[in-house]
């Protein structure tokens, strides 16, 4: 069976308000770029990934750009050779929480599936094959790739993060229970929190995001459900820093 590619990064979204897990993951200060590489598998199937988060402050605003662009390997490229390429961009707020304006998501070649965050408005447009919608906009609501970074800048508080997020195509409400692990990866042995999330209706997926606590809460795994029943595994190969934080704070690199 021909497995598209976006299926091997489909991955759901979420903003978080951490507490008592690891002050330090916040003290030192949030480089300005942080490039992370990551291994995507399912079965025999594999590729790769590579997003590049980027943090700007001017006149005492922060914002941040994210990318993220996946690619087959092996038998898989040669039936799936378009790549996926995902963006999300906004503002981080007083509180450290990542808000989207404008996500967008492309397969290939295809029309890209595209949100846009009107918060004065409260109103969410959905850009996609079938046309534009628009739906009431939730304070909590997150793009599928600014979910896995939102809690770079905020402790996760609780052992429940409640939340909406959207593909650009639907609006779900989602429950993640909050834990923490010790995890196996090809950079060795992390402390993390794991967001796993609550499956409540009929079709919802599983999904589970480990977060780095030494490094800024950046997502080093996500397992979820797909379509048709298949498993994707993200594991992070390698992270890379730049070397000043926002705050003017030097910074190391990993590799």
């Amino acid at each position: 069976m021909k497995l598209p590619l976006a299926l091997l990064w489909g991955l759901s979204v979420t903003a978080f308000t951490f507490s008592a897990f690891s002050a330090g993951a916040y003290a030192a200060g949030v480089p300005p770029r942080i490039d992370i590489s990551y291994t995507v598998t399912s079965g025999n199937l594999e590729a790769e990934m590579t997003e590049t988060v980027e943090i700007r402050q001017e006149n005492g605003t922060r914002s941040y750009a994210i990318n993220s662009e996946g690619r087959a390997k092996g038998l898989l490229a040669l039936t799936q050779p378009d790549n996926v390429v995902r963006d999300s961009e906004g503002t981080v707020t007083a509180q450290g929480l990542l808000r989207p304006n404008r996500f967008s998501d492309q397969h290939g070649k295809k029309p890209p599936k595209v949100a846009i965050f009107d918060w004065d408005k409260k109103l969410l447009t959905l850009q996609h094959k079938r046309g534009e919608e628009q739906k009431p906009l939730p304070t909590d609501t997150l793009d599928r790739l600014s979910l896995h970074y939102s809690f770079m800048f905020s402790p996760v508080a609780g052992k429940m993060v409640t939340l909406h997020e959207t593909d650009g195509r639907r609006l779900e409400p989602a429950r993640y229970a909050v834990g923490k692990e010790t995890l196996d990866t090809p950079m060795g042995k992390l402390e993390t929190i794991v967001l796993t999330k609550q499956l409540e209706k009929e079709g919802d997926r599983d999904k589970k995001i480990w977060l780095a606590v030494d490094h800024h809460m950046l997502p080093v795994r996500v397992v979820a459900a797909e379509k048709l029943g298949i498993v994707t595994d993200q594991m992070v190969k390698n992270i890379s820093y730049a070397e000043k934080s926002v705050n003017d704070q030097k910074q190391g690199r990993l590799y």
